[in-house]
C-alpha cells in the first residue's frame, strides 16, 4: 500500500463517519488467560470512550511505509489453500460476526505474543467503504461502484497504574492513590485485506509495528504463515556492512558522503514530485552512484552482486531505511558529530603532520555546552 491509500482509510476512523458499528476484543493477563471479552456497539458508547477506541485503531495506520507499516504478501497457494488466509477471509466476509473465527484468531495471537508487563488487549473492528470514483474531468467524485470490506486488528499493552499524588475532591485534600490499569498505544497490528489501486487486494495485508526494529517474527509466522521482512534497522546495517566489505580501501569519507548525498537527493526529488508510488531504487542505482563517485568498476560491481545476494533479486531498496536523510553522522571511538545534511559538503578530511583529521568550518556562531565561544585567529 502507498501512503495516499493508507491516509484515505485512516480518515474513515472517526466516530462521526458512522461507518464502524462494532468493536470486539479480549483482555489477556500475564498467564495468557482471557479475563474478559469486548463486544461493544459504537452507537451506544460515550463519545470520549468511542474516540479512545478509534485513536488506537488509527495508530496502526501511522508511521512510515516500509518502516512501521509493512506489506505482507501471500502466495497464490496460500490464497487458494492456506488455513491462515482462510481464517482472515472468514473474518472479513462475516464482518467479524463469526464468533468461532474471532476466538481462533485470539488464540493464535495469544500463543505468539508476549508483553513486557504481561497484560494486553486485542481489539478488532471492521468497515465497509463505498469507494468514490473520480469523475472523468478530475474535479469531483461520482457514486461508488466498489465496496471495500476490511477489518483491523491491534494488540495494546495494558499497564498497571503507578502510584501518584492526586486531589480527592470529596476530602478536599491531596493524597497518594493508584489509578486503574491503562491501555497503551498498540505495539503491533494489521489491516486485511490491503487497499491497493482503490480496491481490495486479498494477496496482501498491511502489518504495523510500533518499533521498526521489532518485526515480531513469531506473530507474522503464526497469523500470516509467512517469513517476516527485514526491519528498517536491519536493512541499514546490511547495506552499510555490504558497502564497507566490498569497497574495502575504496570506502573513503568522500565516497560515503557522495552516496548519502545522492540518495538523499533522490528522496527529496521524489517527495517534491508528489508521486504516490515508492521510489524505484535498487542495488544497480547505488552501483551507478559509486562509479560516478570514483569507485572502480570492479568494486562497484562487487557491491551490486553482494547487495543483490543479501537483499534478494529484484528487491527495491527503501532509501529512507538505508540512510538517515535528516542528518549526517561522523563517529570515532571517542567523538560523535552530527551535521545538517545540507552542509555535509563543508566537512572534509585531511592529513596534517602524518595524523588524520576531520575538519569542520567554525567561522561564526560556535557554542560549547550552550555557551557562545570565540576561536582566536592564528
Amino acid at each position: 500500500m502507498i501512503q495516499k491509500e493508507i491516509n484515505e482509510i485512516r480518515r474513515r476512523l472517526s466516530p462521526d463517519k458512522g461507518a464502524i458499528s462494532k468493536i470486539y476484543g479480549c483482555f489477556v493477563n500475564k498467564q495468557k488467560e482471557v479475563i474478559s471479552y469486548v463486544d461493544a456497539s459504537v452507537a451506544l458508547m460515550q463519545q470520549p470512550d468511542c474516540e479512545k477506541y478509534f485513536s488506537l485503531f488509527k495508530k496502526i495506520l501511522s508511521g512510515g511505509v516500509g518502516r512501521s507499516m509493512i506489506d505482507i504478501e501471500f502466495s497464490t497457494d496460500q490464497v487458494m489453500n492456506g488455513d491462515e488466509h482462510k481464517l482472515l477471509m472468514k473474518l472479513k466476509n462475516s464482518e467479524l460476526k463469526d464468533e468461532a473465527a474471532r476466538e481462533e484468531l485470539f488464540q493464535k495471537i495469544i500463543s505468539c505474543v508476549s508483553v513486557e508487563d504481561g497484560n494486553y488487549l486485542i481489539l478488532l473492528t471492521c468497515d465497509n467503504y463505498d469507494v468514490p470514483v473520480k469523475s472523468k474531468d478530475g474535479e469531483g467524485y461520482n457514486d461508488s461502484d466498489t465496496v471495500f470490506s476490511y477489518f483491523l486488528c491491534c494488540v495494546c499493552p495494558v499497564n498497571d497504574g503507578k502510584e501518584e499524588l492526586g486531589y480527592m475532591a470529596g476530602e478536599h485534600t491531596f493524597r497518594s492513590y493508584i489509578p486503574p490499569m491503562i491501555v497503551s498505544a498498540p505495539m503491533l497490528g494489521f489491516m486485511f485485506p490491503a487497499f491497493q489501486d482503490r480496491c481490495a487486494n486479498i494477496y496482501n495485508a498491511l502489518f504495523y509495528t510500533k518499533n521498526p526494529s521489532l518485526m515480531h517474527e513469531e506473530f507474522i509466522n503464526t497469523v500470516f504463515c509467512t517469513e517476516a521482512p527485514m526491519s528498517a534497522p536491519e536493512q541499514k546495517e546490511i547495506f552499510s556492512d555490504t558497502l564497507a566489505d566490498t569497497l574495502e580501501n575504496e570506502c573513503s569519507f568522500d565516497v560515503v558522503q557522495a552516496v548519502h548525498e545522492k540518495i538523499r537527493e533522490r528522496i527529496t526529488v521524489h517527495k517534491e514530485s508528489k508521486i504516490p508510488e515508492p521510489i524505484d531504487f535498487d542495488a544497480h542505482d547505488v552501483s551507478a552512484i559509486l562509479t560516478s563517485g570514483g569507485v572502480s568498476p570492479e568494486a562497484a560491481e562487487a557491491f551490486e552482486e553482494k547487495c543483490t545476494e543479501r537483499f534478494g533479486d529484484d528487491t527495491c531498496l527503501n532509501p529512507e531505511n538505508i540512510i538517515n536523510s535528516k542528518k549526517f553522522e561522523i563517529e570515532t571511538p571517542q567523538i560523535k558529530i552530527t551535521v545538517d545534511p545540507d552542509y555535509s559538503c563543508t566537512v572534509e578530511t585531511r592529513v596534517i603532520n602524518g595524523r588524520k583529521y576531520i575538519l569542520i568550518p567554525a567561522d561564526d556562531g560556535v557554542s560549547v555546552n550552550g555557551i557562545n565561544v570565540k576561536i582566536p585567529q592564528e
